[in-house]
């Protein structure tokens, strides 16, 4: 069974000055287990597509079923907890809270399952540790730097033991180094968890590392079959 699954997805954007169709009746499969990366030009509809499988946002047709659960079916209350339970999410710009430690922000989706403080922040330092930052578990983000943020946003992401694992453009705030410790610390976790993992990006760093390759495009949805060999990005740098 697919753990994604789209059929016939429709999305658009209309209002009285533009009509954007970001999805047109588009098709997509991705087994369990994988790691996905979707690329497309700016504003083509990544992370719409991101936001649609994780439930964030409604499409206008078709079928989308995450784990065999078509997630459209279900009433916002119990669709607030299967994304709670079933989906981490590895935003683009972090969506860390300033004024919570790194412990905290990572510990925050336990609070909506009524994990009880200790518990939640037990799960939280043992995610960090995952990470590589046990050291800085009671930092504010704004003592961070830009990777260890990253690298706070994906123990939140795992905090709650997804199956499956949306990042939007992980790597676009990041230096190359920084960079490519994320996408390999990804890529490990996809491999030693079983996680299913779908980056939407630009970045053929992120690119290279997925055993399955997504282009968008017109508003529909292709599988390219030769995702390039670890390695291309530095060769090229």
């Amino acid at each position: 069974m697919a753990e994604i699954s789209l059929k016939s997805v429709s999305k658009a954007y209309v209002n009285p000055v533009f009509s954007l169709t970001v999805l047109d009746k588009a098709d997509l499969t991705i087994p369990e287990g994988a790691f996905a990366a979707v690329q497309g030009p700016s504003g083509s509809g990544k992370s719409t597509l991101l936001n649609l499988i994780g439930a964030l946002d409604r499409a206008d047709g078709g079928d989308i079923r995450v784990m065999g659960t078509d997630i459209a079916s279900l009433p916002q209350r119990r669709l607030a907890e299967f994304r709670n339970r079933t989906i981490g999410f590895v935003f683009q710009s972090f969506h860390l809270m300033p004024v919570l430690t790194a412990a905290e922000n990572v510990a925050w989706p336990l609070y909506f399952q009524g994990v009880r403080r200790r518990d939640r922040m037990r799960a939280a330092r043992e995610k960090l540790a995952l990470v590589g930052l046990s050291d800085h578990a009671d930092k504010i983000p704004g003592r961070l730097s830009g990777g260890q943020r990253q690298r706070v946003a994906i123990a939140r992401a795992l905090v709650c033991d997804p199956a499956v694992i949306l990042a939007d453009e992980p790597t676009a705030n990041l230096d190359r180094k920084t960079a490519r410790d994320v996408m390999d610390l990804l890529r490990d976790i996809n491999s030693r968890r079983g996680a299913t993992l779908l980056c939407a990006t630009h970045d053929p760093l992120v690119v290279e590392r997925a055993n399955r390759v997504i282009e968008l495009s017109e508003g529909k949805l292709t599988m390219r079959s030769d995702p390039p060999a670890v390695g291309t990005e530095e060769r090229h740098a």
